[in-house]
């Protein structure tokens, strides 16, 4: 009985020890939930509305007719698509949903006969798609767990310079929208074409067109719409951050309270392990006993 003893008395020590690391990461991803979800994520929006409101009014005016990040082909015949991952895991079902969507956009686009190529931002992506033999043309990493403009800024220069050098005709952007704590969808749309109806939606009563523009409604049309796709590309990351943030507190939690309920079950054996080997004992010196007196 000494050796179960000694096993079970190992096992105790060895959850104890991972509960205290998943609790740790729990509270860290609580902590942080707080700056990415409810103070950056909130931050974000009045700028891309208000961005989306000044394109309208630009629209109103007669820009956009003709530019390109506005004008939805016919037939769109090569497709990029970017998913957003995490560069890290133990975060439940986070980059398991992502990649999903993302793979599930890609073989509906081929289905239909495009070409298909990926942007991959998060290391788990990029390992995921790779192993499923989808192309990555470009991967990113470290930009997801504090979203900075700058990444967001270098990944929307890469899909520009991809849409208006013909390389691609369509991109769809696949990531976790944060809605709240205890909910994250994992979502795929269409980020360039920009769609109009993403434009009209931002407050169209507001919107006016007898501004006097100076430069020209289309030259400024032409700066903005650029800004307006990095605002989306980093609104996006933001809320991957917030989401991959409140999986892996969820994860954690569960965890830890997993670890909790092994450790208690653990600790019962032990005792009943425990108390048989004294009660083992005890019979061995009293039979010892009534042998002597026999003797």
């Amino acid at each position: 009985m000494g050796a179960r003893l000694r096993v079970l008395r190992r096992r105790i020590g060895s959850v104890q020890s991972t509960k205290k690391i998943t609790r740790a990461m729990e509270l860290i991803s609580a902590s942080r939930i707080a700056k990415a979800a409810q103070l950056r994520v909130e931050q974000a929006k009045p700028y891309s509305e208000q961005m989306a409101k000044v394109i309208a009014n630009l629209q109103a005016a007669g820009a956009g007719a003709q530019h390109p990040l506005l004008i939805t082909p016919e037939q769109t015949g090569e497709v990029l698509i970017v998913a957003i991952s995490a560069d890290r895991g133990l975060a439940g079902a986070h980059n398991a949903n992502v990649i999903r969507v993302a793979e599930r956009t890609y073989r509906s686009e081929i289905a239909k006969g495009r070409n298909v190529t990926m942007i991959a931002v998060g290391k788990k992506g990029v390992s995921a798609f790779r192993y499923k033999g989808l192309e990555v043309a470009e991967s990113y990493e470290g930009l997801t767990d504090v979203p900075t403009y700058e990444g967001a800024r270098t990944v929307a220069a890469e899909i520009i310079d991809r849409f208006e050098s013909g390389r691609a005709d369509a991109v769809h952007l696949v990531y976790t929208d944060f809605i709240t704590v205890g909910r994250q969808v994992a979502v795929s749309r269409q980020l360039i074409p920009i769609n109009p109806d993403d434009v009209s939606a931002a407050d169209t009563d507001s919107v006016a067109a007898d501004y006097e523009f100076e430069p020209s409604p289309s030259q400024i049309l032409s700066r903005l719409l650029p800004a307006a796709i990095e605002a989306q590309v980093y609104a996006a990351l933001l809320s991957a951050s917030a989401s991959e943030h409140a999986s892996r507190q969820r994860a954690m939690k569960s965890a830890t309270d997993n670890a909790e309920d092994l450790i208690k079950s653990l600790t019962r054996d032990f005792n009943q392990a425990r108390q048989a080997e004294i009660t083992t004992e005890i019979s061995e010196i009293v039979g010892g006993a009534e042998a002597l007196k026999a003797g």
